[in-house]
């Protein structure tokens, strides 16, 4: 109940229901038991919030265990959420595997959003397995600490081969850092040493990597539409380092 009092007053768009997230190396029995914890207060979300202008989603969670998953996803699934979200900690092999237990048993025509995945690949992957929706901290935690995003790779602007460079933090980026900002001038203000001018520095690559994410989610929205999404994922992918 808390819970939906303060996402009201924060106002934001998409609301999500309180749950609890297990870590991997939770037992079954445990798990279960949150599971079904979740499940209670799903039903406690739906009866506590009371604005109609937000957007409530329910979370599925059932950890590494293919049943509970599957239990989770049709119960949060039944219920009158707007859109689901999909919970837990795993690595890409289980991600994949888990998206496969989960997106059949819930309703086509609701929007399934993948709770804290960031990484470009992942993204891709989880796209093709039917998520709609992304949140994750990448894009701004790692703009705050110089890590600059791009079609090729990302890089740190911090290093001293930057010094001098005075080309855009992306050559073909449209957002207004690019238009705006060297990769030498943004080195310089995080390197400054007064907190006022690294800040400036770190909005300026934070507005540069939200774009880029945001740009990426377009295009892959238009790949789809154009049933061309296979080809841009492997065109995309192609251009960036192995890690």
């Amino acid at each position: 109940e808390l819970s939906m009092k303060i996402q009201e007053k924060l106002g934001a768009d998409i609301i999500f229901a309180f749950d609890e997230c297990t870590s991997p190396l939770d037992s079954y029995d445990y798990t279960k038991k949150a599971m079904e914890r979740t499940h209670r207060w799903a039903k406690k979300c739906l009866t506590a919030k009371t604005r109609d202008d937000q957007l409530i989603f329910g979370i599925i969670q059932g950890g590494r265990f293919k049943d509970l998953r599957i239990k989770s996803a049709k119960f949060i699934g039944s219920l009158p959420f707007d859109g689901f979200g999909i919970g837990g900690s795993f690595g890409k092999e289980e991600m994949a595997k888990m998206l496969k237990w989960v997106i059949p048993h819930l309703p086509e025509e609701k929007p399934r959003h993948l709770l804290g995945i960031g990484r470009i690949e992942d993204i891709f992957n989880a796209v093709e397995q039917g998520i709609d929706l992304f949140d994750c901290v990448i894009p701004t935690r790692e703009a705050r600490h110089g890590r600059i995003w791009t079609a090729k790779g990302h890089y740190d602007i911090l290093k001293s081969k930057y010094t001098n460079n005075n080309f855009p933090l992306e050559t073909s980026c449209k957002c207004e850092s690019c238009k705006k900002i060297t990769k030498a001038k943004l080195r310089e203000l995080f390197k400054s040493g007064q907190p006022i001018q690294q800040a400036r520095g770190q909005r300026w690559a934070t507005i540069h990597n939200v774009w880029f994410f945001n740009n990426l989610l377009e295009n892959i929205r238009k790949s789809i539409a154009k049933n061309k999404f296979k080809e841009f994922k492997r065109r995309f992918l192609a251009k960036r380092p192995a890690h």
